[in-house]
């Protein structure tokens, strides 16, 4: 298939428009080689992460595009270090251009917060600038965070005692006052997040049970979910490798 094709597809899926302003000159095609709208791609790999296996997975794969959540390029660059100048080696060697789809993604639907979501079973959900809210069966505190590690197949770190049955979900880092504070005014019995410090259980979660699955488990079941829906979708048109870098982070 075509390269503008193939990026038309996904400004479908995730139309540009509802991204956040910081992500301005971060999403779509942030590292553009051997561009022309009717250069052909072939083999497509998707991933959460540019890291140096993903770049490295991504060119043995023989990948035209490696399409990412987390742009590699996310600040101006004054320097060059070490980590990012062997990604970058592997992606301009194998000719691999990059397409990001950040916050955009975040609140497409079927996106970041949907798929997990799905995952969780909510039911009459709604959007909201920083997730999703719906509900579940009327469970405690203690088995809902079984549940998310459970099916996000990861460690979870929770506070609260409260019975849950209004959920709100951000994948990512989401844990600040203005998220939670969406959170609380739709009457969400608990949020699910990552990245959560100590000031934000003491200062803003209230009544609410907080839940902590961690970014990377919050946000790559949106990328696999993605990778299967072009997988289907460009059948015969263009391979598709959806590529898992876990930091595998521990707990003791």
């Amino acid at each position: 298939m075509k390269q503008i094709e193939l990026i038309q597809l996904l400004e479908q899926i995730a139309p540009p428009e509802l991204a956040d302003s910081f992500d301005e000159g971060r999403i779509g095609l942030v590292i553009d080689l051997l561009y022309t709208k009717n250069r052909e791609i072939n083999k497509i790999a998707v991933t959460l992460d540019v890291t140096k296996t993903v770049s490295e997975k991504a060119a043995a794969f023989g990948a035209d595009i490696l399409i990412c959540h987390h742009t590699p390029l996310f600040h101006p660059i004054m320097m060059i270090q070490e980590s990012l100048a062997k990604r970058l080696k592997i992606i301009f060697d194998n000719n691999i251009s990059v397409y990001a789809m950040h916050t955009n993604y975040d609140r497409a639907e079927g996106g970041i917060n949907t798929v997990l979501a799905d995952l969780l079973g909510l039911k009459d959900r709604q959007m909201t600038d920083f997730g999703v809210i719906g509900t579940i069966e009327q469970t405690t505190a203690d088995v809902f965070a079984k549940t998310v590690s459970d099916k996000f197949n990861a460690p979870v770190v929770y506070a609260g005692n409260n019975t849950i049955q209004k959920v709100m979900i951000c994948g990512g880092s989401c844990f600040n006052r203005y998220a939670m504070a969406i959170a609380r005014e739709h009457g969400a019995d608990a949020f699910l997040s990552s990245e959560m410090k100590h000031s934000d259980v003491l200062r803003e979660r209230g009544d609410m049970t907080v839940i902590d699955a961690g970014h990377y488990a919050t946000e790559n079941p949106g990328m696999k979910a993605l990778a299967k829906r072009l997988e289907k979708e460009l059948a015969g048109k263009a391979e598709v490798l959806f590529i898992d870098d876990d930091p595998e982070l521990k707990s003791v």
